[in-house]
């Protein structure tokens, strides 16, 4: 069993159960919650006989949060699984609101799973779509010898492979293929690249003298790659399946330590295509980048990334744009509070989404698919100030031609 402990430390983020920083419960995401014991005292997953459970309905865009405690450290068990074709994507945040695992498809056919160490303290899952649409589904607290709700990826998905299927799910540091014959630290500028297929490659490995932030990346959607980073002595240090389209992408923003690391590779979909592993130096400026083009942020307005003004939205603006999977972003002024809608049109062309910020990079709402089809829509509350909008198309590069509509409603009086 690994611990994410070593990692939150070197990234600089609280550890597990220290005092609350924030207000409110996880800072602030738990308030809406439910106890997932059904109250407080009965939430305690560390004397708990056997695992908790709730059913959960997630609204179009919005998240079911579960909360629960620890009163002695153990290692913990968190799990979602959703109803027919239902994607969910969970977070675990401490008292303080720190996310400390995230996951998307960890727990085998679309399902969220992740095992972690926790010390004494309260705690916060939430659970969303991973398309925004409405979604049923199942959340799930234990301890790791209660009963699990899903299937895991302890099991390869594929027949006479390599892999000790015991060891799947860790990286066997024996059985890795390394990606260098020796360090990579002096080809990690123009990067290092290794090509294989999961079936073949379950194992890679790569080792670095100095202290070193990377971007490791994993690509072809073919096989719809899944991405586990551990280190040397099997601390799991990130993880990533749907980063940019179906490829998967982690990113170290700080300096890992001089080792030997694994790479974990997983293959959702075709585990005989070729999957092109890539490790190189993280870029700081194109990471920023990335997220703006990828709407995971909102690009400041002070003209150095580009951004359409609208300027004040009074009653609708219409516009159309050639969109691709590059976010394209518009901003535009409520003079007053109300109501702002947000469409998003191909006609059955493409697969817009939308995501919605404000002046200060909140984000006030996400939607992809709306009305029954894979056209966008947003409808949110604003205040009087500026927003952000930002509209992108999943699944390619392909362009789009793509109707805009911005409206404004006023509060009756």
């Amino acid at each position: 069993m690994t611990y994410l402990r070593t990692v939150l430390l070197a990234a600089g983020l609280a550890l597990p159960g220290l005092p609350a920083l924030a207000q409110g419960l996880c800072g602030g995401v738990g308030d809406n919650g439910q106890w997932i014991g059904g109250t407080e005292d009965m939430s305690d997953i560390a004397t708990a006989a056997a695992h908790l459970e709730q059913m959960a309905l997630v609204l179009m865009g919005n998240e079911y949060v579960a909360n629960f405690t620890v009163s002695a450290a153990t290692d913990v068990r968190v799990e979602a699984e959703g109803r027919g074709a239902g994607d969910p994507v969970i977070d675990l945040r401490n008292a303080a609101g720190d996310i400390v695992l995230s996951d998307d498809d960890s727990g085998g056919n679309g399902a969220a799973r992740g095992e972690i160490f926790l010390d004494p303290g309260t705690y916060c899952l939430s659970m969303r779509s991973f398309d925004g649409t409405p979604m049923t589904g199942f959340v799930r607290v234990g301890l790791l010898s209660h009963e699990p709700l899903t299937d895991g990826l302890m099991t390869p998905p594929f027949e006479d492979g390599p892999v000790d299927p015991m060891s799947w799910g860790a990286c066997d540091m024996a059985a890795t293929v390394p990606i260098s014959p020796g360090p990579v630290d002096g080809m990690l500028g123009e990067g290092i690249v290794f090509t294989g297929s999961a079936q073949d490659y379950p194992f890679l490995s790569f080792s670095i003298t100095a202290e070193q932030m990377l971007t490791i990346t994993a690509d072809n959607e073919v096989a719809d790659p899944l991405i586990t980073i551990y280190d040397e002595f099997g601390n799991w240090m990130g993880e990533n399946d749907d980063y940019n389209g179906l490829n998967a992408q982690v990113d170290f923003n700080y300096p890992l330590w001089p080792g030997t690391y694994c790479i974990a590779l997983t293959a959702l979909s075709d585990t005989s295509a070729p999957i092109t592993v890539t490790v190189k130096s993280y870029d700081q400026a194109a990471g920023l980048i990335g997220m703006y083009e990828r709407g995971e942020a909102a690009p400041p307005l002070d003209g150095s990334y580009p951004v359409t003004d609208l300027g004040a939205l009074d009653t609708r603006i219409r516009t159309d744009i050639q969109t691709n999977d590059v976010t394209t972003w518009f901003a535009f002024d409520a003079k007053q509070g109300g109501l702002i809608v947000v469409e998003a049109v191909t006609n059955g062309m493409g697969d817009p989404t939308l995501v919605l910020y404000d002046d200060f990079g909140r984000q006030i709402a996400y939607n992809d698919d709306a009305n029954n089809t894979l056209d966008s829509m947003i409808a949110a509350r604003v205040l009087p100030g500026t927003y952000m909008i930002g509209v992108r198309q999943l699944g390619g590069q392909q362009q789009v031609l793509t109707r805009m509509l911005f409206e404004r409603y006023v509060p009756a009086e």
